[in-house]
């Protein structure tokens, strides 16, 4: 995108007038084994190796323990900046406390860390935006009243998927409340329909009832079983809110191959490859293009703005449950059948060759 080469030519401007080898960067990314986060490895390598500057980026593997390990040993290298991707956003306090005793800076990274301090920095998408995306494309297609709507949340140990669920409640509840939407998986939601904002406790109790924990294999069962428990009326044309393109992918696969599902609308995000050919294939209606080129030139702006001695753009601020983190969160763009090529393709994010059918 436009915006990150301007950025990444910025930077290259500021290191070009600085010492930069002195200083490492160290990032911590929450696993290997999801496609979102080998997307922010090639992306996090390919700029660092364009701005010049010497970095490690390590991965915790679902592990609060080894992510802080991975900030120990980061320290130890001498990193003065270390971007973390919290695998638990409240286990990630203890690492953070760590690296700010060690007088190094914290830049948080796609996911909030909780309930401390010493973060210094937020460098994170509009995730409410996001949610609210999924909310308006599912109204977008619905027609009549009593349309069967499911709901999926990601993990409630991740702080965005209390966001995500925010923004898609914000557009659907009223959907709700009217009786254009009628939820067929969570008690907990029905209970609370007729209310715009609930409060953290029953949207957690909401997101403990339909969490897939960000799991390909969590969200398949617990589509499976919901479709069992389902009488013949709760399906037929159903809309479906699965909260990344991993779980959408699990949860279309489970009601595709039921008999009585005749159509489905279902959401996503993080545009990975083998979900941008699923909406192509109209196996997943949409996703939600969150640009890492964007992220990671944000989140390299932001250590080389601590590594002046200043401190990077913030735009509003986020509450951690300790203290309002800076942030300013980037853009996000909706993804169809309609627009991917555009948005995919054209915009240099994706080759065509990772596709078929474009």
């Amino acid at each position: 995108m436009k915006r990150a080469s301007i950025l990444l030519s910025a930077l290259l401007a500021v290191l070009g007038s600085m010492a930069f080898a002195q200083v490492q960067v160290g990032v911590i990314l929450p696993t290997k084994d999801e496609p979102r986060w080998i997307q922010d490895q090639t992306r996090f390598e390919a700029a660092f190796k364009t701005a010049g500057i010497p970095t490690q980026i390590l991965f915790s593997q679902g592990n609060t323990a080894t992510e802080k390990a991975n900030v120990e040993s980061l320290i130890s290298a001498g990193a003065k900046v270390i971007v973390i991707c919290p695998q638990d956003g409240a286990g990630a306090a203890a690492a953070a406390d760590e690296a700010r005793a060690a007088g190094v800076k914290v830049i948080s990274y796609d996911r909030l860390i909780m309930g401390t301090a010493s973060v210094d920095y937020y460098v994170t998408f509009d995730s409410f935006a996001v949610g609210a995306a999924w909310g308006q494309f599912l109204v977008s297609k619905a027609t009549g009243k009593a349309n069967n709507l499911y709901l999926y949340a990601g993990a409630a140990s991740d702080n965005n998927a209390f966001i995500f669920f925010n923004g898609a409640w914000s557009v659907l509840q009223p959907k709700i409340a009217d009786g254009t939407f009628v939820i067929k998986n969570s008690d907990k939601a029905v209970a609370v329909m007729k209310k715009a904002t609930l409060t953290r406790d029953e949207e957690a109790a909401i997101i403990g009832q339909v969490t897939t924990n960000w799991s390909f294999g969590d969200a398949k069962n617990k589509a499976e079983a919901n479709l069992t428990s389902a009488k013949k009326a709760d399906k037929g044309t159903v809309f479906i809110e699965a909260p990344n393109d991993g779980t959408a992918r699990a949860i279309a696969d489970a009601f595709r191959t039921d008999k009585d599902v005749k159509k489905y609308y279902i959401t996503g995000q993080d545009a990975e490859v083998a979900s941008v050919q699923y909406v192509i294939d109209g196996k997943q209606s949409m996703t939600v293009l969150k640009d890492v080129r964007t992220l990671v030139a944000d989140a390299i702006a932001a250590a080389v703005a601590y590594a002046k001695g200043g401190a990077p753009a913030q735009t509003t601020t986020y509450d951690n449950g300790k203290i309002k983190v800076p942030a300013k969160p980037s853009a996000i763009v909706t993804v169809t059948k309609e627009n991917a090529k555009a948005a995919i393709v054209d915009s240099g994010y994706y080759p065509s060759s990772y596709f078929s059918g474009l």
